[in-house]
């Protein structure tokens, strides 16, 4: 499920795009099929190739259009191999929770956008979040875990004190709140328990069908326990 709203990122064909923190690259493919040319970023060198693998398989089915590109790229956050002002837009997508020296990290991010540029900024939303480390030790303390909670006001005043201006916010997936609550209180790694097995029923049959109910029921809940939030910015000219 996206997590980005590409239409609020202002992404248009031909734009260059940096998927920083790319994971298994549902922002990236979608970019692609978009018409970017976009770089999937990610120290993970086993995400980058299947997300290499899943975007050649796209141009050979026609899912992407003509004169789009998909390539991957990687490396650290803290040093980004690109030029200043390389890119149109830019995601980072549930990443800088992960980055011990987010500031750094995002310095580099605004580095490589250019002006007029366009970045957004997902992470867990505070609330939800919060409630997932009181349930659990295990859901945060592991390596390459969530090292931090954002608010909505720390994210927003790292970003723009970096030099990006603040266009809006919005916030998504909150009806997979309740299913990470559920893991976490009874053990992240039991798969087999019923509730959350159950739950996750739901959410698989949102993701596969996206019925009218559950959009409905997304709409309301989202604003409310919504799972992470997503915060988007421009490079000033």
């Amino acid at each position: 499920m996206l997590t980005v709203d590409f239409d609020r990122l202002g992404l248009q064909p031909g734009d260059r795009v940096l998927d920083m923190g790319a994971g298994g690259g549902r922002h990236t493919f979608e970019a692609y099929r978009r018409g970017a040319d976009v770089i999937a970023f990610d120290l993970d060198a086993d995400e980058l190739e299947t997300i290499r693998e899943w975007t050649a398989a796209m141009a050979e089915t026609g899912e992407a259009p003509v004169g789009a590109s998909a390539d991957v790229k990687q490396g650290d956050a803290l040093a980004l191999p690109f030029a200043d002002g390389e890119f149109d837009r830019i995601i980072a997508a549930e990443v800088l929770e992960h980055i011990p020296a987010d500031i750094q990290a995002i310095e580099e991010l605004v580095r490589v956008l250019r002006p007029g540029g366009t970045l957004v900024a997902t992470v867990p939303r505070w609330f939800p979040e919060v409630v997932c480390w009181k349930l659990s030790e295990e859901y945060h303390n592991n390596p390459g875990g969530h090292i931090r909670i954002f608010t909505e006001e720390e994210l927003r005043d790292k970003i723009t004190k970096a030099g990006l201006t603040f266009d809006g916010k919005d916030y998504k997936h909150g009806l997979h709140s309740p299913y990470w609550w559920l893991k976490c209180a009874v053990g992240v790694r039991n798969d087999d328990h019923v509730l959350p097995k159950t739950y996750h029923k739901l959410l698989v049959w949102e993701i596969m069908k996206n019925p009218k109910a559950l959009q409905l029921a997304s709409k309301v809940v989202d604003p409310v326990i919504g799972k992470s939030m997503a915060l988007y910015f421009h490079k000033p000219l």
